[in-house]
């Protein structure tokens, strides 16, 4: 049987939390603005620009801000990444059962591949700097019948691209604030996801 599932990665597949604390409070640092790496990685999701708008940086500043957090992130946030529980076991799901994994997220797609790499997981396909209802464009240019993440914007891209909704309670959304943007399955962890597989697709 052929078939794609989409996951996001951020608080999905990986936590990068304590990475993302250290990088965007050496930005602060570097840069003299009043960034939060704590309230940041708490809040995992939306594109870094959108971030730094809340932050209040100057508008003029946001692209040499991105290019120097995106320049930092190898070696201050890929290090200090874990996987979260069951999202190996999530991949290999997939392919066990003949499909095809796709990692859609608003992460700049250099760094989201340096992610995989070194975690030693190997997907199909990898997009990124797309969020919420943006990323139906890659899921439904893979064809992706579901779509796995943390956040109630990746519930908006699964709804957008006619993919269903899996909705994991890892990240900053609970159960509740998952539902009500639209996942008709939510799972506490990753654990239970190749199970939910078996049935989605069998």
């Amino acid at each position: 049987m052929s078939f794609t599932i989409g996951f996001d990665l951020d608080m999905t597949l990986i936590d990068p939390r304590p990475g993302m604390i250290t990088a965007m409070n050496t930005l602060a640092r570097e840069s003299g603005l009043p960034l939060d790496g704590e309230w940041f990685a708490g809040n995992l999701g939306p594109p870094l620009d959108q971030v730094l708008r809340r932050f209040g940086a100057p508008e003029e500043r946001i692209p040499e801000l991105v290019a120097r957090f995106r320049a930092t992130y190898p070696e201050l946030v890929i290090p200090a990444t874990v996987a979260l529980p069951g999202a190996a076991a999530a991949l290999d799901a997939v392919r066990a059962l003949g499909g095809k994994s796709l990692v859609v997220t608003a992460k700049h797609t250099p760094n989201a591949e340096k992610h995989l790499a070194a975690l030693g997981w190997e997907v199909d396909h990898v997009v990124g700097d797309l969020w919420s209802a943006g990323k139906a464009t890659a899921l439904r240019a893979h064809g992706a019948g579901a779509y796995v993440g943390d956040h109630e914007s990746d519930v908006a891209g699964a709804l957008a691209a006619g993919a269903v909704p899996v909705g994991v309670t890892t990240g900053p959304c609970d159960a509740e604030q998952l539902r009500a943007a639209g996942a008709t399955v939510v799972l506490s962890t990753l654990d239970t996801f190749p199970a939910w597989l078996r049935g989605h697709v069998g």
